[in-house]
């Protein structure tokens, strides 16, 4: 008897001594984020740090991992970039948008995100491209980069990270983002086919990609922030009717903007004297932070009973202090390097291509659909840097260009027993939707909505288009 009790005692031990060793193998150990600073309890793990892409010159990106909140184990993966180009993946959706936690008004810790993204997925959110952020190369001239250099980059990164979490490897893989992701997640979803069609072995399981607000076709897009402003009241008559009468976006090209006329020039001149610091054109609701000592101690006495009901309009402020506490940046093991400047949301040193903002993306979308890789375009209504009325004819563009008919016609779609937005399917593979009330950072400014519309996505649901409790 003695000797079965130590028998089941050492096979129990091999059992443990297993287990430690896939665990140590499939979760990296020196990554793994033990508590961030003022961070409150949570069941999940995280993880941050390097990946190299690029050792010889010492080219690395960041990243942030969350696992999902319940089930990470059943649960899909779902790569998060922020656009810019050139702005930070972790200061936008990690700490303000869609991630676990939002810093407190204080900036020096950190709430729960109660509508988080990691109740329906897996995150992984990353600073891309070099000089974004924390993420660095020892070669300067990486910093002179674009879509092409961005996108392969973000391929090594995403090869190399699954060798850190292998256990990953089969899961559904979802990419997302928002703003000049339009540019960064369809290339870099065409980076992904196309290593898939030549590798006999691991092949990422990509399942479908969704932008927010994103930056498609930039002759298409820049007409349509004027006549926002106009619909909006921001712009008078005269100055609308200007601009329609001698700006031809056709041509326009932000590499060579000189080929506009003077008078258009004359009319947009006007318009960037209406827009002023007291609007914020990403989001024309959100009433403007004044971060003074003061005013900043009495929004403090009023968070606990007032932070829910509304945007935190300071968050940037916030999210910028917190990611420079030296004790933050120690717990996701963040700038090893002690890069010579402080963390910013969107970087200085990026010197990218001017040439690649006017590429159109309508035909890198339509080779992914005629791949079968489901395609969500969805906007918040009150953006006015990428606003729905240029995304939402490019969307109907795309599906003509595909002989798609609409499978849902546009109609509302509901979030509980309100309307969540404005939605049509084409094809059963491409979405337009939009979120009402929300802004260009949609999971900011409707965080509830946001979620609703990101689960329906990654379940591969229609968004309902019927109230229910």
């Amino acid at each position: 008897m003695a000797r079965l009790s130590l028998q089941a005692v050492a096979r129990a031990m091999v059992i443990v001594l297993l287990t430690v060793k896939w665990f140590a193998e499939a979760y990296p150990e020196e990554d793994m984020v033990v508590k961030l600073p003022g961070q409150p309890k949570v069941g999940f793990r995280q993880y941050a740090g390097y990946i190299d892409v690029d050792r010889k010159v010492g080219r690395s990106l960041f990243y942030y991992y969350v696992e999902a909140d319940k089930q990470p184990d059943t649960k899909p993966l779902t790569v998060w970039l922020n656009g810019g180009p050139g702005c930070s993946s972790i200061g936008g959706g990690a700490f303000t948008e869609l991630g676990p936690f939002y810093p407190t008004g204080d900036g020096r810790g950190l709430r729960i995100n109660s509508m988080s993204w990691n109740k329906a997925s897996n995150l992984l959110f990353v600073e891309s491209p070099a000089g974004v952020g924390w993420s660095y190369s020892n070669r300067s001239s990486d910093y002179n980069t674009g879509d092409k250099s961005t996108a392969n980059d973000m391929l090594v990164f995403l090869l190399r990270w699954f060798n850190k979490f292998p256990e990953l490897k089969s899961r559904d893989l979802f990419l997302t983002g928002e703003s000049y992701a339009g540019h960064y997640i369809p290339q870099l979803a065409d980076a992904i086919l196309g290593y898939n069609s030549r590798s006999s072995g691991f092949k990422f399981n990509i399942k479908g990609i969704a932008i927010g607000n994103p930056l498609l076709k930039l002759d298409r897009d820049i007409p349509g922030v004027y006549e926002f402003f106009w619909s909006h009241g921001m712009i008078s008559d005269e100055v609308k009717l200007a601009i329609t009468s001698h700006c031809n976006f056709e041509d326009y090209s932000y590499a060579n903007p000189h080929n506009v006329s003077d008078a258009c020039n004359e009319a947009l001149t006007e318009v960037s004297s209406i827009i002023t610091e007291h609007i914020n054109p990403f989001d024309v609701l959100l009433d403007t932070c004044y971060p003074s000592i003061v005013q900043q101690e009495l929004r403090l006495k009023q968070m606990a009973t007032k932070m829910s009901l509304g945007v935190d309009v300071c968050m940037k402020y916030e999210r910028r202090f917190y990611l420079n506490l030296p004790e933050v940046q120690v717990a996701l093991h963040a700038n090893r390097t002690h890069l010579p400047y402080a963390w910013s949301s969107c970087s200085n040193m990026l010197n990218y291509s001017g040439t690649d903002l006017d590429i159109n993306m309508l035909p890198t979308l339509k080779k992914l659909i005629q791949k079968n890789i489901p395609v969500w375009i969805f906007s918040g209504d009150q953006d006015s840097i990428v606003p729905l009325l240029g995304s939402r004819t490019l969307v109907r563009e795309l599906a003509n260009d595909l002989n798609f008919k609409a499978t849902v016609p546009y109609g509302v779609w509901f979030h509980k027993t309100q309307v969540g937005g404005w939605a049509i399917e084409y094809g059963n593979l491409l979405t337009f939707a939009t979120v009402r009330g929300a802004a260009h950072m949609v999971a900011y400014s409707q965080p509830s909505q946001a979620l609703h519309l990101f689960s329906a996505f990654v379940l591969g649901q229609r968004l309902p288009n019927k109230a229910h409790t």
